[in-house]
């Protein structure tokens, strides 16, 4: 369970850093397009975690991370298509059509459809308590995104918003298939193909470059907002599964909220109160999670980073990593079948099935 409460603080990280990115991208880039500030966060992301990810790969003796291989390209070209390509240009048109006040509000669709997928489709464990932990986090969600008043300007802007919001919750359980592999470079092929799009959709619909201090600001603050909180988000992925993740990476819009009050000198209000009850309540509810019982773990040979823990008790073949301590490492290895009982989450490890 450390593990998975490891996994738990990387998608609050996760969660903090996206959220941040709000009021502090409407510092740096007041005036500039939506679709442009968008691709220069996520410009910001790719070419800052290409350099991470270079750098590490020419000094690392021993690999830390799993690298992408070609079984991972269907799932992760998915996930960028509609992550990365559909979802910004369905925002983007949504906006256009669409009140301010209504789609910050159809935008907290986003975690509803992550773990209404991962629950249905991708056949992920969840019960009643976590239903309800998901459902009182985008309660306080809605509550944040409340502006008093409601007009939804016709139907077509609502549809393509949320359209946007079923494209990031296909693309967060697509990735959920990949996130055993190198999470920096998955997070920087994602936000270089977005960064692109975006990018080129701005210029196309008329945008220019505000003053280069400023597309700096940018590039730092979506390596940051984007790319960090991207790594994160897949390494949490890899602990709790999709649905989880997602439900704590949905306190996001309370973190920009509650650092919009501390830049621009604003009064907390009494929704912003009630959201961080339900979103607390909510965390918690999934935070005190025991899914406990006796499970039966298939014979499964994968590669990813990993320790020598209850579920890795193989030896090391010639070839193989001569890694004596417990630093993580990354090789091809074969997990035994095996039934036994602890709590678990449904990570890498644990995607069986209930009865």
């Amino acid at each position: 369970m450390q593990a998975s409460r490891r996994g738990i603080g990387m998608a609050l990280a996760a969660a903090f850093l996206f959220g941040a990115s709000a009021p502090l991208a409407k510092l740096l880039l007041d005036q500039t397009s939506p679709q442009l500030l968008a691709g220069l966060l996520y410009l910001g992301s790719g070419i800052g975690l290409g350099t991470v990810w270079l750098r590490r790969r020419r000094l690392a003796e021993v690999a830390r991370e799993t690298p992408l291989t070609r079984r991972d390209i269907p799932w992760l070209a998915g996930a960028i298509v509609f992550g990365g390509m559909l979802g910004p240009v369905l925002l983007m048109t949504g906006l256009t059509r669409t009140p301010a006040s209504a789609a910050s509000l159809l935008l907290n669709l986003e975690g509803v459809f992550t773990a209404l997928l991962a629950w249905f489709v991708f056949r992920e464990n969840f019960d009643r308590r976590i239903a309800l932990g998901m459902l009182a986090i985008v309660a306080g969600g809605v509550a944040v995104s409340w502006e008093g008043r409601l007009s939804w300007g016709g139907v077509a802007g609502p549809l393509a918003v949320a359209g946007a919001c079923i494209c990031w919750g296909i693309d967060n359980n697509l990735t959920q298939k990949v996130s055993a592999g190198d999470p920096v470079q998955i997070a920087m092929l994602k936000g270089i193909v977005a960064g692109s799009v975006n990018t080129i959709i701005a210029f196309l619909l008329g945008a220019s470059l505000p003053a280069a201090p400023r597309v700096i600001g940018a590039l730092a603050l979506g390596f940051l907002s984007y790319g960090v909180s991207l790594v994160f988000f897949v390494l949490a992925l890899r602990q709790l599964g999709t649905a989880r993740t997602g439900a704590y990476f949905s306190t996001a819009p309370f973190v920009g909220a509650v650092l919009s009050l501390a830049i621009f000198r604003e009064r907390p209000t009494t929704l912003l109160i009630v959201a961080a009850a339900l979103m607390g309540i909510g965390v918690w509810l999934h935070f005190t999670e025991r899914h406990e019982h006796e499970h039966r773990h298939k014979l499964l040979e994968h590669d990813h980073a990993h320790t020598h823990d209850e579920h890795h008790q193989h030896v090391h073949e010639p070839g193989d990593p001569a890694v004596t301590d417990p630093t993580p490492h990354t090789h091809w290895h074969r997990h035994k079948p095996m039934v036994h009982s602890h709590p678990h989450y449904p990570d890498i490890h644990h995607r069986h099935s209930h009865e």
